[in-house]
């Protein structure tokens, strides 16, 4: 099968499963159906760029399941104008994806040759929205104002209330937070003036956060 039917048939299915799942917003769909998640995985797993699997990539880390994927961007309810702060960029496809739904993403890895895999992609696909940056996303990104969303893809071991504290009034932040040394479940942090409402969403597979910069890999 040619590489764009298989771009087309992977979507579609996808987009299947999440209507099932309740998830039909059409400026989401539409985002994810500009960001071909074929220039994301390694080439050997192309056809499953779109099953709900998670992928191994480099350096030891993995891309999470489409399914996972959007379901996740669902929750932040991102909306046009807003900053989104990332942590754990991974192969780089949910910041793309977030770059064509707000105004300006800023999105952080602790990997060198992750940071630089994913820049060649958000390159060519001309998104100019979108800031990566090599650096320990374990206490947030300082020094860069407060952000409309957040999202983390490496699970914490307690609710990171310092990462909230980076959100706007209004603000949501979601994080895994570790549940068991092998489990953990997506939180949904909302804020509201000084107060944070929670909602444990669903478990994920994510693995800890490692709070270190790795300059070598």
């Amino acid at each position: 099968m040619k590489p764009g039917m298989l771009e087309k048939e992977g979507f579609a299915a996808l987009v299947l499963r999440l209507r099932a799942e309740g998830i039909s917003d059409l400026d989401l769909l539409t985002a994810v159906e500009q960001t071909p998640r074929s220039l994301f995985v390694p080439p050997q797993f192309c056809e499953q760029a779109y099953s709900s699997r998670s992928i191994p990539i480099e350096c030891g880390a993995f891309m999470e399941g489409a399914d996972l994927a959007v379901r996740l961007l669902a929750q932040l309810h991102v909306k046009p104008g807003q900053r989104v702060l990332e942590i754990g960029t991974g192969s780089g496809f949910m910041a793309a994806v977030l770059g064509r739904l707000c105004e300006r993403v800023m999105s952080v890895d602790r990997y060198k040759t992750l940071i630089a895999s994913a820049q060649s992609r958000l390159d060519g696909l001309s998104l100019r929205n979108v800031v990566l940056r090599q650096a320990d996303g374990s206490n947030g990104l300082t020094g860069e104002g407060t952000f409309d969303r957040i999202v983390a893809t490496a699970a914490f071991p307690a609710m990171p209330r310092f990462l909230a504290d980076q959100l706007v009034s209004g603000g949501v932040l979601l994080a895994p937070l570790m549940t068991g040394e092998e489990t953990c479940v997506m939180m949904r942090l909302t804020k509201t003036g000084s107060r944070f409402d929670r909602e444990d969403l669903f478990e994920v597979p994510y693995l800890p956060l490692v709070p270190r910069l790795a300059s070598f890999l």
